[in-house]
C-alpha cells in the first residue's frame, strides 16, 4: 500500500489542488507527477532502454496480461524478474491487465469472482482473478502494482458505471487481503 514512506508531499497548490512530491521505490525515488511511458510486452515501442533512460524518465509502465500470455510470468521469474528481462534499473510500474478488459472487451466475460480471457493470440482462455493479479506482478518484480479493475466505455450507462466501479472496490478488497510474498512493492 502507498503510505507515508512510499511517498512524500514535497509541494502543494491550495488553488489548484497540484501536488509536488516523490514516490519511494525499490528502483530509486521517482519525482511526481511523473510521465511514465507505456512498455506493454516489457519493450517501449521504437526506443531502446538507454534511450528512454537518457531522457530523464525514472519509471515504464508494463502490462502484468499481455506479459502473462507471453512470454509468462514464469519465464520472467526464472530470468531474474522483469528489471533484468527488460534492462531496466528504474522504477516499473504493472497494470493489473483491467484496462484489457475494457480493451479486449469482445474476447472477455467477466464476472465478480474475476474475468475470463479468450488470447487474442491463440484463443486460449484464462481466468484471472485480483488475487492471481497481485501474484503475477509480485512475480515479475514490479516497484508498483495495481488492482485489478474494471474500466466501463466512456459512453456507458449509470448502471455501467456504478457497477464497474462498485465492482473494482470489491476486487480491491481482495488484492488487498490477497497473500503478499514480499513487502517490497507498493500497492495502488
Amino acid at each position: 500500500m502507498l503510505n507515508n514512506k512510499s511517498f512524500r508531499l514535497l509541494q502543494s497548490d491550495a488553488g489548484s489542488g497540484g501536488r509536488v512530491g516523490e514516490l519511494v521505490t525499490p528502483h530509486g525515488i521517482v519525482p511526481t507527477p511523473v510521465f511514465c511511458p507505456v512498455g506493454s510486452q516489457a519493450a517501449v515501442k521504437a526506443l531502446t532502454v538507454a534511450e528512454v533512460a537518457g531522457i530523464g524518465l525514472q519509471m515504464l509502465l508494463a502490462n502484468t496480461y499481455h506479459l502473462y500470455l507471453r512470454p509468462g510470468i514464469a519465464v520472467i521469474e526464472e530470468l531474474g524478474g522483469l528489471h533484468k528481462f527488460m534492462g531496466w534499473d528504474k522504477a516499473i510500474l504493472t497494470d493489473s491487465g483491467g484496462y484489457q478488459i475494457f480493451s479486449l472487451a469482445p474476447l472477455c466475460q467477466i464476472n465478480d469472482e474475476g474475468v475470463t480471457f479468450r488470447s487474442h493470440i491463440d484463443g486460449s482462455q484464462h481466468f484471472i482473478t485480483p488475487e492471481l493479479v497481485i501474484q503475477y506482478q509480485e512475480g515479475l518484480g514490479a516497484d508498483i502494482i495495481m488492482v485489478l479493475d474494471e474500466c466501463p466505455p466512456h459512453d456507458g450507462s449509470f448502471e455501467e458505471v456504478r457497477g464497474a466501479m462498485l465492482r473494482t472496490h470489491r476486487w480491491a478488497e481482495r488484492c488487498r487481503r490477497a497473500p503478499k510474498r514480499t513487502d517490497q512493492a507498493l500497492y495502488a
